[in-house]
């Protein structure tokens, strides 16, 4: 048995099809930016961003962060999970996923070119990504950042370092471990 559409069911059937399929959200009432609302106590429309969300067009480059061990070491962990996967431990660029293939290794932060780069170049690296690394300016804090470049420029110090300028006391311990 076969059934027949007459033309004007077809027609009354996509004439309520496209009046019920609205967009209830282009009609919804909307504030512009700075404009005034009575719906909030402080009258403002744009509402501040929650504790610790990092805005995705903050300028936050130009504030450095006191380096003291505790930042070292906040830098020393978090390098630990964001970098080491590709950088290594050590900053030479022979982290796992650089042993297990990856077609362009990243630079060693030990060369001469990124051991007179300021922080500030790590940190919008970091913030921005560079070549084959992605950004990670949503994984990473601000602080976090300035806490990681710290980091680098102590694991870069430490290689190049001049003997006299490592206290005597470090000096000893560090020539019995040698022997």
């Amino acid at each position: 048995m076969r059934y027949r559409i007459s033309p004007s069911a077809l027609v009354l059937s996509v004439t309520i099809g496209c009046v019920s399929c609205r967009q209830q959200m282009a009609e919804q009432p909307r504030y512009d930016p700075y404009e005034q609302s009575a719906f909030f106590a402080d009258t403002l429309s744009a509402r501040p961003l929650p504790l610790g969300v990092v805005s995705r067009t903050s300028v936050d480059s130009s504030v450095e962060p006191e380096i003291t061990m505790d930042v070292l070491r906040q830098g020393q962990q978090r390098f630990n999970i964001y970098c080491v996967p590709c950088h290594g431990y050590t900053g030479e660029g022979n982290g796992m996923v650089t042993v297990r293939g990856l077609r362009r290794p990243p630079p060693t932060f030990h060369s001469e070119r990124l051991r007179s780069a300021e922080p500030e170049y790590f940190y919008n690296v970091i913030k921005d990504g560079f070549g084959a690394m992605p950004s990670y300016a949503y994984q990473v804090t601000p602080d976090e950042r300035w806490a990681i470049a710290a980091y680098i420029k102590a694991l870069q110090f430490s290689r190049w370092a001049p003997v006299d300028e490592v206290p005597a006391d470090e000096r000893q311990r560090l020539e019995a471990e040698a022997q």
